[in-house]
C-alpha cells in the first residue's frame, strides 16, 4: 500500500491537497481509493422522491457514473461528520434535513468506506456547489439500477436497497428497566426515568452494533424471523427509533434530566471531540451536535453537525403502563417497523410477541447502557 497526493493541476484538488486526508490510497495490486482516512457518502432516501444520485464529473475517478455525495474523511472525523461534510460541500444538504437511519461499511483493510442512510425530514432540492457534479437527482428506488452506476456503488446497492425496508424501533418498559436495580430510584420516580430518558438518547445516538439487534448471536425470539434477522447484516450500525413509556409518578418527568431544556446539553464538534461517545472514535463535546432535552413532542434527540440521531419519544400513560406499552407496539408493528419491546414483564411478553414484536429483557437493556457507559470510562 502507498500514499499518493493529489498530481498538482489536478482539477479534484487544483490548489492541493486541502486536508491530509486528501490523498490516494493504492493498493500493491494498483487499485487506488480516494482518502488517506477513508471515505463515507451519503445516500439521503425521500419517501416520495427516491434516493439522492450525484452524476459524476469526467475527470473524477469514474467519471461519467452515478453515485452519492461524499469524499475523504478528515484525519479522526467520524464517518457520520464526514459524510454530511461532504454531501453539504457537493449537494448543498441543509443542516437537519436528514436523519441517519443505518450506517454500512466496506472495511478494505488499507481503505474503508461508509455509506450513511438517513431518512429526508425537511424535503430539499440539492444545489450543485463544487465542480465535482454534472448533476444531482432524486431517482425512484426502482429505477437506480437503469443509471450507469459508480462500481463500488454499484457492488453495494443490493444491500443497501434490501435495508431500506428495515426500520427498527424500540419500544422500553421504563419502569421495569427503572425497578430491575435497587438504587433507591422510588424515593423519585420522576428523576429516575429523566436519568433513563438521557442514557437511552445517548445509546441510541451512538449507534446499535451489528448483530445486537437481530442476526446471528442474538437470542433466538430475535433471529428466527427474516425481517429480524436482517437487522444482523455485518457492518451495519443502526440508529433506531425508540420510545420509553412512563406511568404514575414518573409521568411527572421534567425533561431529560441534566442538560434538559430544548437546544441545551453537550454538543460535538466536526472531528469528534468531547463526551458522549457516536462509535468509531467519535464524541459529542465541543460544538455542532446538540444533545435536546423533551420538547412539546416529548422528544429527546441528538443533531451531529447537520444530521439528526438517537431520538428517543416518550409517552405518559393515563392508566395502566403494560397497555400503553401494548397500544405503541400496536401503531408501530401497523406502520411496518421491526418493533423490540424492552421488558421482563412475563404478561407484556405474552402481548406484544401476539402483535408480531419481539422482546428483549430489561437486563438486556440496563447491560447495553452499561456497556456504553463503561467505554466513556462513566
Amino acid at each position: 500500500m502507498s500514499i499518493i497526493p493529489p498530481a498538482p493541476g489536478e482539477p479534484r484538488r487544483p490548489q492541493g491537497p486541502r486536508n491530509p486526508g486528501d490523498a490516494w490510497v493504492v493498493a500493491e495490486t494498483g487499485e487506488k481509493y480516494w482518502g488517506r482516512f477513508g471515505a463515507a457518502g451519503l445516500l439521503a432516501v425521500d419517501p416520495v422522491r427516491g434516493v439522492l444520485l450525484q452524476h459524476r464529473v469526467g475527470w473524477s475517478h469514474f467519471g461519467g457514473t452515478w453515485g452519492l455525495p461524499g469524499g475523504a474523511l478528515h484525519e479522526g472525523e467520524s464517518a457520520l461528520v464526514g459524510a454530511i461534510r461532504e454531501a453539504q460541500e457537493e449537494a448543498g444538504v441543509p443542516d437537519g434535513a436528514v436523519r441517519a437511519r443505518f450506517t454500512r461499511v466496506l472495511d478494505l483493510k488499507i481503505w474503508s468506506y461508509t455509506t450513511v442512510v438517513a431518512d429526508v425530514v425537511e424535503p430539499f432540492e440539492p444545489v450543485i456547489s463544487d465542480p465535482e457534479s454534472l448533476a444531482l437527482e432524486w431517482v425512484p428506488v426502482d429505477a437506480v439500477d437503469e443509471r450507469p452506476l459508480h462500481p463500488g456503488f454499484a457492488d453495494a446497492w443490493p444491500a443497501l436497497r434490501a435495508l431500506l425496508a428495515v426500520r427498527p424501533s424500540i419500544v422500553v418498559d421504563a419502569a421495569n428497566v427503572i425497578g430491575s436495580v435497587p438504587d433507591g430510584w422510588w424515593r423519585d420516580r420522576a428523576g429516575a426515568a429523566e436519568r433513563l430518558h438521557d442514557r437511552l438518547v445517548a445509546w441510541a445516538a451512538a449507534g446499535v452494533e451489528p448483530g445486537v439487534l437481530g442476526g446471528a448471536g442474538v437470542p433466538e425470539a430475535l433471529g428466527e424471523s427474516e425481517k429480524f434477522g436482517a437487522l444482523g447484516e455485518p457492518g451495519v450500525r443502526w440508529y433506531p427509533d425508540v420510545t420509553m413509556v412512563v406511568e404514575g409518578a414518573a409521568r411527572k418527568m421534567a425533561g431529560a434530566g441534566a442538560g434538559a431544556g430544548a437546544g441545551a446539553g453537550v454538543a460535538l464538534d466536526a472531528d469528534g471531540a468531547g463526551g458522549v461517545d457516536l462509535g468509531g472514535g467519535v464524541d459529542l463535546g465541543g460544538a455542532g451536535v446538540g444533545v435536546a432535552g423533551l420538547g412539546a413532542a416529548g422528544v429527546g434527540a441528538v443533531g451531529v453537525w447537520g444530521v439528526g440521531v438517537g431520538a428517543v419519544g416518550v409517552v405518559r400513560a393515563d392508566g395502566h403502563g403494560d397497555d400503553a406499552i401494548v397500544g405503541e407496539a400496536r401503531r408501530l408493528v401497523a406502520a411496518g417497523p421491526e418493533v423490540i419491546v424492552v421488558t421482563s414483564d412475563r404478561e407484556l411478553r405474552t402481548r406484544v410477541e401476539a402483535l408480531g414484536a419481539r422482546i428483549q429483557s430489561a437486563g438486556w437493556m440496563r447491560d447495553q447502557l452499561d456497556a456504553r457507559s463503561a467505554r466513556r470510562g462513566r
